[in-house]
C-alpha cells in the first residue's frame, strides 16, 4: 500500500512538472525564410489593410457628407444608409484586427 502511494504521488508530481513545464516554454519563433519573424510580418501586413481601410472610411464619410449636405433634411437617401452601413462594417473590422495582438 505504501509503494502503491509513493508511484501515485511520483506519477501526479510528474504530471504536474510537465504541464509547468509546458507553460512555462514560450511559443517557438516561426522566421520566414527571409529571416524575418513570421509575427512580425503578420503584424506590418495587417497594420498596412487597417491604413487601406481607414482611408476608405475617410473617403466614404465624405461622400456621405455631401449627400447629406445636398439633400433636404427630411429626405435619407438609401444610398446613405448603406454608405453608413459600409463604414461601420470597415471599422468593426479594423477593430477586430487591432483586438487580436
Amino acid at each position: 500500500m505504501n509503494r502503491l502511494c509513493r508511484l501515485t504521488a511520483f506519477v501526479a508530481a510528474f504530471v504536474l512538472f510537465g504541464l509547468l513545464a509546458a507553460q512555462q516554454q514560450p511559443e517557438a519563433e516561426v522566421r520566414l525564410p527571409s529571416g524575418k519573424l513570421q509575427k512580425e510580418e503578420i503584424l506590418k501586413a495587417e497594420h498596412q489593410k487597417s491604413l487601406q481601410d481607414a482611408a476608405e472610411i475617410i473617403k466614404l464619410g465624405e461622400a456621405l457628407k455631401a449627400e447629406l449636405e445636398k439633400n433636404d433634411y427630411q429626405v435619407v437617401s438609401l444610398a446613405s444608409i448603406k454608405k453608413t452601413e459600409e463604414i461601420e462594417r470597415i471599422a468593426r473590422r479594423i477593430k477586430s484586427r487591432l483586438r487580436r495582438y
